[in-house]
């Protein structure tokens, strides 16, 4: 199967889960793929079960420079992105009553702030056309009574996209919808 031929794609959170799985799914499919992880080593073990093609950066999502950075290095290892999966996100599933401010500011950094800020860092970077994927959740809907604040994020997520935010580039004025 070669429906993602030569495509080059990113996928953020790509070293377990679905983000794992997506990648070893594009790779099938013929694209060229960078993963994202949290550290360095994970996400070139990560990278490294993949295959020798695969990039493995480390781009902690609470760390906004590490997120704009990667902009700069998928354009110097693609030239531009014709997929981008914004998959990195965490999960805290507590009651209500248990959370501090401390653990709502990780979810909302990593979950909301993160990916927000990326995807500005790789607007130029972006192939015209291209596509963006957002990873969120059910719980954005109907979260069940430990998912309070996970949900939030999820759902300011869900929202930003049904804003269908308009993406332009700033050296082209160009831009489509998110």
């Amino acid at each position: 199967m070669t429906r993602l031929h030569d495509k080059r794609a990113l996928i953020t959170g790509g070293t377990s889960g679905i983000g794992m799985e997506t990648a070893r799914l594009f790779l099938a499919e013929g694209a060229r793929v960078i993963i994202t992880g949290s550290t360095q080593h994970g996400a070139e073990a990560a990278a490294a079960t993949l295959g020798a093609d695969v990039l493995g950066i480390g781009a902690d999502a609470l760390d906004l420079d590490a997120q704009r950075g990667l902009a700069g290095l998928a354009r110097d290892h693609f030239g531009e992105l014709d997929v981008v999966f914004l998959n990195a996100g965490v999960s805290d599933w507590r009651p209500f009553d248990q959370h501090d401010e401390a653990s709502y500011d990780r979810l909302f950094d990593i979950n909301v702030k993160s990916p927000f800020f990326l995807m500005q860092a790789l607007v130029p970077v972006m192939a015209r056309p291209a596509s963006v994927v957002v990873n969120s959740s059910t719980s954005a809907h109907g979260g069940a009574s430990h998912a309070n604040a996970y949900a939030s994020t999820k759902a300011a997520v869900s929202s930003l996209v049904r804003a269908g935010t308009r993406i332009c580039s700033p050296a082209t004025g160009s831009g489509s919808t998110l």
